[in-house]
């Protein structure tokens, strides 16, 4: 088999909610996204964001009933740009995956994991966004768009995605395979009698990246089998935006209503101990709860919100980098903690 032809960016993620009006709100008002166009067809009623570099569309309507009853809000669909399309399905297809696309569709569709799809959009890799094909879309007036002057979010980090067990080597097989990705990097982290395991991979023009996580089914059950119950399998369990400043983002996030997860004080005794060359105060990064962890290229701060969902099917990240590429293996149990204590502080 030759080498697949790749993906090379996230052209927009497309997320189903039972409450449209309130979602793009939560974006909005709390995040600074901009509304950009509104669609209604076959079912489904649509609304795009944007931000810098991330473009989200957020959809409810009678369509997307069946899938929020099985998996409640969460990514539909993660839609990847290519130079060629149809080149990029085939290999997905030779590699395993399934085409969905709908007859007459404006782009081919593809399986990816759970139920969650790619449509892949033709765009080459420095061209200027387009709105997502096949629907008819209406600008939204500035005036009434909301969001932002000043946005904070730069860009997409990364995609985390949860899988039942047994299936992470499987799926990393079919984006190497499919979509030519490359594997990154690979965890297995332990937190007291639970564990899961974890391997990143990335596009060649590392504009995608997906860090994909299945629980130890060896181990006591955990927040990662909780999500994938909730979840109805295989999903988005967070996405992670790019920021250049993060705890001034915090503050500002904070003050409109972003909800982020606590970290116990006793993290931040030994932080200067394991991290040396912090630029940021301990004292700011203990008043906004953000993390720290760093690679052999640097460090990175981080922070996650809780989930504005009522089944919690999904939540965001918060990540700026000071020259680190990777996800160490503090910044995976970082994450792997804080939801944990999220988990259990929960009513």
């Amino acid at each position: 088999m030759g080498k697949p032809v790749t993906a090379h960016d996230i052209e927009y993620i497309e997320i189903y909610t039972a409450d449209r009006k309130k979602t793009t709100e939560y974006f909005t008002s709390r995040f600074g996204f901009r509304q950009e166009a509104r669609s209604a067809a076959g079912g489904l009623e649509s609304v795009l964001l944007r931000q810098n570099g991330i473009q989200l569309v957020v959809t409810s309507g009678p369509a997307a009933a069946d899938h929020l009853a099985v998996h409640g809000d969460g990514v539909r669909d993660i839609a990847f740009a290519c130079d060629d399309p149809a080149a990029v399905l085939a290999g997905a297809v030779a590699a395993g995956g399934r085409d969905l696309t709908p007859e007459g569709a404006a782009a081919p569709v593809v399986s990816g994991f759970g139920a969650v799809r790619h449509t892949l959009v033709r765009r080459s890799a420095g061209q200027a966004y387009g709105l997502p094909g096949g629907r008819d879309w209406e600008p939204v007036p500035a005036a009434g768009a909301g969001g932002d002057d000043e946005p904070r979010l730069r860009l997409l980090d990364h995609v985390a995605i949860c899988l039942e067990a047994g299936s992470l080597h499987d799926t990393v097989r079919y984006y190497i395979e499919g979509f030519g990705f490359e594997q990154f990097f690979s965890e297995y982290v332990a937190v007291g009698e639970q564990a899961m395991d974890s391997i990143v991979v990335r596009s060649p023009s590392t504009g995608i990246t997906f860090t994909i996580i299945e629980p130890d089914p060896s181990r006591k059950p955990g927040q990662i089998d909780e999500f994938l119950h909730r979840n109805g399998g295989a999903g988005v369990q967070h996405l992670a935006f790019l920021v250049d400043q993060i705890i001034p983002a915090v503050l500002d996030y904070e003050a409109r209503g972003v909800e982020f997860l606590q970290t116990p004080g006793t993290y931040y005794d030994a932080l200067a101990e394991r991290i040396t060359d912090l630029d940021e105060a301990i004292a700011d990064l203990r008043k906004t709860n953000v993390l720290a962890d760093r690679d052999e290229w640097g460090y990175l701060l981080q922070l996650f919100t809780r989930s504005p969902f009522e089944r919690r099917t999904l939540f965001f990240e918060l990540i700026q980098r000071h020259g680190a590429h990777s996800f160490g293996s503090a910044n995976i149990r970082a994450l792997y903690e804080a939801v944990e204590r999220a988990r259990t502080d929960a009513p």
